[in-house]
């Protein structure tokens, strides 16, 4: 089912610290969008608000047309998951028992396991090359198994909206592709809406249908790869001259940046 994740006129902060000024934003149902820009400019704090991590301090988060607010943590975390930027695991749980976990909003009271339950655990160790790390505790995996187990985690759970902040993080550029590739699997053959923090931002115009580009707590712009990777739009939003030319692998556009001792080849 492909939700549609809005918000409306929204303003986000931490206490007297506002990061985000009355945004308006309607994520595309149905395909995968990257949110980029610089750090501090409030990536993190959108994906928080998508996910009722944070409250606004004015305007409305809305699901389908209705309040986040208005819908039961259980039901909601059966339609919407997150994998925060920095998870934290309890001390001494196992792989599998942390997988698992992502089962619990399909479970009634008892928490009773089904043979689904299962199954579904175990493709998403499958998927995610974590199956022989299931009885290993997760605070002996390195940064990069962690991750991939977190990702197993949310996959686990069979959401039709999938969050991630930096999913690509802590791992080498193999497994940066194999997770890059397992979303896009998984947006393709399933229909799951993924929005997802990139800071690579030729990554996020290959593997995204839609980008948002933010600065300074505001959207610059937002669209199709090619209506946002521009050198206008890479200067204004980055802060860095660029030369744009096309992915030789997916025909997307690749961003070149011009550092301050090459300017003169550029």
């Amino acid at each position: 089912m492909n939700r549609v994740l809005a918000a409306k006129d929204v303003s986000l902060g931490y206490g007297e610290r506002t990061v985000i000024t009355g945004m308006d934003l309607t994520v595309p149902p149905g395909v995968i969008t990257s949110i980029v820009g610089p750090n501090g400019c409030g990536k993190s704090t959108l994906l928080r608000a998508f996910s009722r991590l944070l409250t606004p301090a004015n305007g409305e988060v809305l699901l389908d047309g209705s309040l986040l607010s208005s819908r039961s943590a259980k039901q909601l975390a059966r339609i919407l998951g997150l994998l925060p930027q920095s998870p934290v695991a309890p001390e001494g749980i196992v792989v599998a028992d942390l997988v698992g976990r992502g089962r619990h909003p399909h479970q009634g009271l008892m928490g009773r396991w089904s043979a689904r339950d299962y199954e579904v655990v175990a493709r998403a160790l499958e998927v995610t090359n974590t199956s022989d790390l299931a009885e290993r505790a997760v605070d002996e995996l390195s940064g990069g198994q962690r991750q991939r187990v977190w990702i197993a985690m949310s996959l686990a759970q069979q959401t039709d909206v999938l969050l991630l902040d930096e999913p690509t993080t802590f791992l080498d550029i193999a497994n940066q592709l194999e997770i890059l590739d397992l979303l896009t699997d998984l947006n393709r053959e399933q229909g799951t809406t993924i929005v997802m923090v990139l800071h690579d931002i030729n990554l996020a115009a290959r593997y995204s249908d839609y980008l948002v580009a933010m600065k300074d707590g505001a959207i610059h712009v937002h669209g199709a790869p090619y209506e946002v990777v521009t050198p206008e739009h890479i200067e204004e939003v980055f802060g860095i001259r660029s030369q744009i030319h096309l992915d030789p692998v997916s025909g997307t556009p690749l961003v070149m940046p011009v550092g301050r001792h090459h300017v003169k080849d550029a």
